[in-house]
């Protein structure tokens, strides 16, 4: 693994994004923004408070979501169909620093926008005059979980798109943030079964899916609630180290297609 050969692609792809005006979904975000703020229904000022986190909070996550797995998925796949995919692996540079190079360009896209967007929603904030003193804590440590968790869409989404479409692969990324984020009420629901078959199948389902549910602290988060140290810790080891094994997965199948 050579460092330089990675962070060459990782800074190609940075460039390449920012130069698709991609940032452009910033301005966007903060109209969406400021307008859903104006246009709440009048409420006391605790709930309307409330919901300007909430939405805030979503719609960061919503946006990021979006790039994250149509730009994860359409990384390899633009490589093959301008065929410049011959040119990167006729060099001296291996599939698994391809795929990583392309993991951290993304990564680095993902962390400008949700910073942009995160100052946006905190001038939002502002001007509406929510109370953030005893907020602001809770509310990076939501913010900063949920970059671990477009982390992990993004390998996700490189996995995918190993082997399959792009539109296939968006489907599949899709469908994997939806089931991780109930796949805690899979697990569930397998124990209040009584049927040792199905408690079996939905514990091995848990095991294999993503629990997406441990990264999302934005409920609490508008709240002021953080949740102990030991399993902050343990949900952000559990984000990289699923990033980490379907990056793996996404090298194993990338490294044995024949282009």
């Amino acid at each position: 693994m050579n460092a330089i050969r990675v962070w060459a692609v990782a800074s190609n792809v940075f460039r390449e994004t920012i130069r698709d005006r991609i940032l452009y979904l910033i301005v966007f975000f903060a109209l969406l923004l400021l307008m859903g703020a104006r246009l709440l229904p009048d409420l006391s000022a605790g709930a309307e408070f409330k919901l300007i986190l909430d939405l805030g909070l979503g719609v960061i996550n919503l946006f990021g979501l979006v790039v994250a797995v149509f730009l994860g998925t359409s990384l390899l796949n633009k490589e093959i169909d301008k065929r410049t995919i011959f040119v990167l692996v006729a060099k001296p540079l291996g599939r698994a620093e391809f795929i990583l190079g392309k993991h951290l360009g993304l990564a680095a896209v993902l962390a400008l926008l949700l910073a942009l967007m995160s100052l946006c929603f905190f001038a939002v904030c502002l001007i509406q005059g929510v109370p953030l003193a005893d907020l602001t804590g809770a509310l990076l440590l939501a913010l900063l979980f949920a970059y671990v968790e477009l982390l992990l869409i993004v390998a996700a989404a490189l996995f995918f798109g190993s082997f399959a479409s792009s539109v296939m692969a968006s489907i599949f990324t899709f469908s994997l943030y939806l089931v991780g984020h109930f796949s805690q009420d899979l697990l569930r629901l397998g124990a209040i079964s009584k049927n040792p078959s199905v408690e079996q199948v939905t514990r091995a389902l848990y095991m294999v899916l993503p629990d997406l549910e441990r990264l999302n602290l934005r409920n609490g988060a508008v709240f002021g609630q953080i949740p102990a140290g030991g399993d902050l810790a343990i949900a952000g080891v559990y984000g990289l180290l699923y990033t980490g094994i379907l990056l793996g997965l996404a090298v194993a199948i990338f490294s044995r297609r024949e282009f």
